[in-house]
């Protein structure tokens, strides 16, 4: 079955960084009315112009932010891409203002959003979905990730308790947990030799993640061929959390 979108408007934050672009050009390929919202407006710009994509910058750390630009924003779905990684550090060296900088974006940045978008998608009345874009750092320890892995296993929790109370509406909202996706920005830490070979190694597929490669698991649990799957967090890792 073809997956298709048409009538339905979908909303993605993060949209430009790699995996929320990649994210937008997929759904309107299948034909959604996507919303595309980023730090960067430059960005934002050129991917509405190559996509068609409708660009609504908004701040996730400003609640009165997210408010005005999504309510009464009538919307099917959401994706949750929008995301910081702040800092490697361990417990004893973190610095607790980053801490606190990730979990608000990444945490409560995606919760602010899932609640003034639920609003309008119940509104609207003709159920939906939400995937939030969270991590394999929320499922297995990772050296140096006590902020990010925190800020995303909080987000693990917001989407379970939103599947629990947004299911009467028949909206589903579900988790994505990504591995490594191979970027300039990424790769000053996870390029590291050192790094890289041993983790690479305990990995069973044994490579980084490509962008489509999380933007494909994403748009199917918006379709309807995933219109029974709520709840859940699923590993994209390659194998990685199995171990």
């Amino acid at each position: 079955m073809s997956i298709d979108f048409n009538g339905r408007t979908i909303l993605v934050t993060g949209a430009s960084g790699g995996i929320g672009a990649a994210t937008v050009r997929r759904l309107v390929a299948a034909g959604a009315d996507v919303i595309a919202s980023g730090r960067s407006e430059e960005k934002l710009g050129a991917l509405a112009d190559e996509t068609g994509a409708r660009p609504l910058p908004f701040d996730l750390t400003d609640e009165q932010s997210i408010a005005g630009a999504l309510t009464d924003l009538p919307l099917w779905g959401v994706v949750n891409c929008g995301g910081w990684g702040g800092e490697i550090a361990t417990p004893m060296e973190t610095d607790i203002d980053v801490f606190d900088k990730v979990i608000s974006i990444n945490a409560r940045g995606s919760l602010l959003v899932t609640k003034y978008a639920s609003r309008s998608m119940i509104a609207v009345g003709k159920g939906g979905a939400i995937v939030n874009v969270s991590s394999q750092a929320s499922l297995v320890a990772l050296k140096g990730h006590i902020s990010y892995g925190s800020s995303k296993a909080a987000l693990d929790n917001i989407t379970r308790v939103s599947a629990l109370e947004l299911g009467p509406y028949g909206i589903r909202v579900n988790s994505v947990n990504a591995t490594v996706v191979m970027t300039p920005m990424s790769a000053w830490y996870w390029g590291r030799e050192e790094i890289e070979k041993p983790f690479l190694a305990n990995m069973p597929l044994g490579r980084w993640a490509t962008e489509d490669e999380i933007a494909a698991p994403i748009v199917f649990l918006l379709s309807d061929d995933a219109s029974m799957i709520t709840g859940v967090s699923l590993p994209i890792d390659g194998g990685y959390t199995a171990c």
